[in-house]
């Protein structure tokens, strides 16, 4: 009886959470172990389906790095690095098309769809919707920088009950044009801004942005990273992640989360509950 009266006070203390956000729309960035692990692949899936059900809107954006460079081995393709990218020939664009907008796209659309949703798997270069040009002027090959979001697609699918699945990658509205790989954690940010986003959600490995100590910081403001990354506490791989989510705020999205995908349903305990699980980030 016990048991039943804390999960009584569990679904009690989501309601308020509920009631705020039915109708809304969150960005979630789907990448680390929870893309690769078949259980948390699992309980990724339940958190998307039981946030559609209480009336959250959900947008995924998915990377997918590892199986890139996996397909790269078994084909025995090449491709250097400059400032730590990998620059994108078209050959390593044929790759990329391959593995983020066909196996992994379909793979995620596909575990939804069986747990009850109505999800649709699509890339930017459907209906046009992202459109990119070379980021620094092809140094990095056909690596893109976003120049355009159409948020009318992304509606439209709401509007018909989808949640989409997105794969980076986007048009450079020219015939015959192959492309541009796009990094995913600036993919989502753009388009959570674009379409009105009141949430983005990044799922990484590490439980969030951390002191000096190691000690999650619950939540920062822009003012508080710039000061983080000055000090060098955020460093490294973490400054892309909330520079991020700083665009995403900075284009209109209230708050932005870095979650810690390793955990069981981290979503729903960040989202729903009034302790959360990460690191929240808003403009103030």
């Amino acid at each position: 009886m016990i048991q039943k009266i804390e999960t009584a006070k569990t679904l009690l203390e989501a309601l308020p959470y509920i009631k705020k956000y039915t109708g809304e729309i969150f960005v979630i960035k789907y990448g680390g172990s929870a893309q690769i692990n078949p259980e948390l692949k699992d309980k990724f899936a339940q958190d998307i389906i039981l946030l559609y059900l209480i009336g959250i809107k959900p947008v995924i954006v998915h990377g997918g790095g590892n199986k890139i460079n996996e397909m790269l081995q078994k084909l025995e393709i090449e491709s250097e690095f400059v400032d730590g990218m990998r620059v994108t020939s078209e050959q390593v664009m044929e790759v990329v098309e391959m593995v983020l907008g066909g196996s992994i796209n379909k793979e995620i659309t596909m575990l939804l769809n069986m747990h009850g949703a109505k999800a649709l798997g699509i890339t930017g270069k459907d209906a046009n919707f992202i459109t990119a040009k070379p980021k620094s002027n092809g140094k990095y090959g056909l690596v893109g920088e976003i120049t355009n979001v159409d948020a009318k697609v992304i509606h439209k699918l709401l509007e018909e009950k989808f949640i989409p699945v997105i794969a980076p990658i986007a048009s450079a509205n020219e015939v015959n044009h192959p492309g541009f790989n796009i990094n995913a954690d600036l993919a989502a940010s753009k388009i959570a801004a674009a379409i009105g986003a009141r949430k983005i959600i990044f799922m990484t490995d590490i439980v969030g942005v951390l002191d000096k100590e190691r000690n999650l910081l619950d939540t920062l403001t822009e003012a508080q990273i710039e000061d983080y990354k000055a000090d060098g506490t955020i460093h490294g791989g973490m400054i892309p992640k909330v520079d991020a989510c700083l665009e995403a705020i900075h284009g209109g999205v209230e708050k932005a989360h870095i979650i810690d995908g390793r955990v069981e349903h981290s979503i729903l305990l960040e989202i729903l509950t009034s302790e959360g699980v990460g690191t929240v980030i808003k403009k103030s």
